[in-house]
């Protein structure tokens, strides 16, 4: 991968529903049935209100958070399925958020170079060799798996934007994307300017 971005070297995942399985999460508490888990995204799905309305330890929350980061910075701990945006005063605005699966985590600092509302969707060719039956292009909107938003990630494939999976939020499925529901990623979008830093952690700094 390009620049700063350094790929964990974890194997690519087997093919097969138990390859997909999230990694290990003390605060996973929806499990997600083995038949869901088997494909990364739902082209077409849209999810209801009741569905995109997430458990309260992944909504959006003022927490405290200390770094030595500057305020506006993205901080993304890929371990606990949580985002940060800086704030001042050891605080931090966390969203919940999906995370790559095994084999598809990575870490390392870069910028948001571009922002999109309603993106269309071109998977990568290496997403269609695994996945044949995706479609090679689909036009944005609510049930497009890209959701409401994206903010693009220095010149890698990967992006932080929605999903019509809300289901996923906390856990380990993408292909190393950071997914939130609609209404957080077009809460996040309006707060992050193209240029913002982005640093994503495997784990919190102890």
């Amino acid at each position: 991968m390009r620049g700063k971005v350094l790929l964990v070297a974890m194997g690519i995942a087997v093919a097969g529903a138990a390859a997909f399985m999230p990694v290990a999460n003390a605060q996973n508490s929806r499990p997600i049935p083995a038949e869901t888990l088997r494909i990364d995204d739902q082209p077409g799905y849209v999810p209801t209100p009741e569905e995109e309305r997430l458990p309260a330890v992944y909504r959006p929350q003022l927490v405290f958070f200390r770094t030595t980061e500057p305020s506006g910075t993205i901080i993304v701990h890929t371990s606990e399925r949580f985002l940060y945006v800086v704030q001042e005063n050891n605080r931090a605005l966390r969203y919940g958020i999906g995370v790559g699966r095994e084999g598809f985590q990575w870490q390392g600092l870069v910028k948001i170079t571009r922002k999109a509302e309603w993106p269309d969707w071109t998977p990568p060719a290496e997403m269609i060799a695994r996945q044949p039956y995706l479609p090679r292009f689909m036009a944005g909107g609510p049930g497009n798996p890209m959701g409401a938003r994206a903010l693009y990630l220095g010149k890698t494939v990967y992006r932080i934007h929605g999903t019509n999976q809300p289901q996923t939020i906390g856990h380990a499925v993408s292909s190393g994307c950071f997914r939130l529901v609609n209404a957080d990623v077009i809460d996040l979008y309006n707060r992050i300017p193209v240029g913002t830093r982005v640093v994503v952690k495997q784990a919190p700094e102890l």
